[in-house]
């Protein structure tokens, strides 16, 4: 049976607080402490990388994330690019990473000047398909003088890059197993997934080094913003360093020691993440029970199912997805034409790396059919922690534009 777009519309409409007219994918909320942490920046003149709340930011995402060490960065590309050169990633290396990711990951592997890897992904959680990446690296890799290489290209495999997508983790402990049978440091892109967890233990305490992101769609906002997260001292040495321009401690001179990066995050923006922060427990409830009244309100519309976490896993829910059923496929764009003309600013899922040109001749597994599949299957649902707000507890103030594109 086809679903009919209006029913649709109808079943949404229904999930969301009375009287919502036009509603973005994912809005930003200050209504907190914001304006007040931003006046403070600006009466003491601690704007810029240094000050008060960058180190307060720092502090309470490691211990939100179980992790010992935290830098705070320009955004979540930055930090990811950041991360891959500090674990050893070198011109010339692959990067396993999978196919459903948004492309700053990508970016991110290139701007490294490596290669990306690309694999498949599982239906359940849209993370990379674990089993099958096992079974690809026993084909295409092979172990000499210490490091594991592509048997086809003869190039190293510097790291495996998994993606929380949408904020639902993966099955971290069966990557580990993984990534200890090739000798391959994980990287965790948790950029989407403050605030989720698996088994228990925060999405950004997994791998050897984590990264989050806090642009404007993000469930906590510093306008811009991004954090490398590690329990490592000497890469949380060596990461602060690089990422500070490689400056050596001098009362007055300017001496650098390396070729580094200016990816610190200025004060301003750490001030507006610290009130984020005040309000992340609120966030995670609203948006938890916008999920259960999309999956209400959807149960009784056939061709439709809204995703939900596996056991053992507890999703932010940055964004509901919903999946349409196999018999849907090639509605997709019909099905968001009709949701935008009605004002609900649904998306798709980002166009696969291995689909958009510059990646097109990218190292990858011989089938990537579940990616292609999903690819046409998910719609992205209006995902603003206010919408599962019953009823409105605080006043809210939005920009006219939201968030960015990933």
């Amino acid at each position: 049976m086809q679903i009919d777009p209006n029913q649709l519309i109808a079943a949404i409409r229904r999930a969301l607080p009375t009287g919502t007219g036009d509603v973005g994918l994912h809005e930003p909320e200050f209504f907190g402490n914001e304006s007040k942490y931003l006046q403070d920046c600006i009466t003491t003149g601690w704007v810029s990388y240094l000050g008060k709340y960058v180190d307060r930011f720092e502090k309470e995402l490691a211990e939100r994330c179980g992790r010992k060490h935290a830098f705070a960065a320009v955004n979540g590309t930055a930090a990811l690019h950041a991360a891959l050169v500090v674990v050893g990633v070198a011109p010339g290396d692959e990067v396993i990473l999978p196919s459903v990711t948004f492309v700053a990951s990508a970016n991110s592997v290139v701007q490294a000047g490596a290669i990306p890897h690309l694999v498949d992904c599982e239906p359940r959680t849209l993370g990379l398909d674990i089993d099958r990446l096992r079974e690809h690296l026993r084909a295409v890799a092979v172990r000499k003088d210490g490091v594991t290489r592509n048997r086809h290209t003869g190039r190293k495999i510097a790291a495996i890059v998994p993606v929380h997508v949408f904020g639902q983790p993966i099955d971290h402990d069966a990557l580990d197993r993984v990534a200890d049978e090739f000798d391959l440091p994980v990287m965790s892109d948790a950029t989407e997934s403050l605030g989720s967890t698996w088994r228990g233990k925060p999405a950004g305490s997994f791998g050897v080094m984590s990264v989050l992101s806090f642009n404007g769609n993000k469930i906590v906002t510093t306008g811009g913003g991004g954090a490398i997260l590690t329990d490592d001292d000497r890469l949380a040495g060596k990461m602060r360093h690089i990422c500070t321009t490689a400056k050596l401690p001098h009362r007055w001179a300017f001496i650098h020691d390396q070729p580094a990066f200016n990816y610190r995050l200025p004060n301003l923006n750490a001030a507006v993440g610290c009130a984020q922060l005040e309000k992340l427990d609120q966030f995670l409830a609203e948006k938890r029970q916008l999920a259960d009244t999309y999956r209400e309100c959807l149960a009784g519309l056939s061709g439709v199912e809204v995703m939900q976490d596996p056991p053992g896993t507890r999703s932010n829910y940055w964004l509901v997805a919903m999946k349409l059923d196999q018999s849907q496929i090639g509605r997709r764009d019909e099905l968001l034409g009709a949701l935008h003309d009605a004002g609900l600013k649904c998306r798709p899922l980002w166009t696969p790396m291995h689909l958009l040109p510059m990646f097109a001749a990218a190292p990858r597994m011989d089938d990537l059919s579940v990616t292609e599949e999903m690819f046409q299957r998910i719609i992205n649902l209006p995902s603003s922690a206010r919408l599962g707000r019953r009823p409105a507890a605080y006043p809210t103030t939005q920009s006219p534009r939201r968030g960015d594109p990933s």
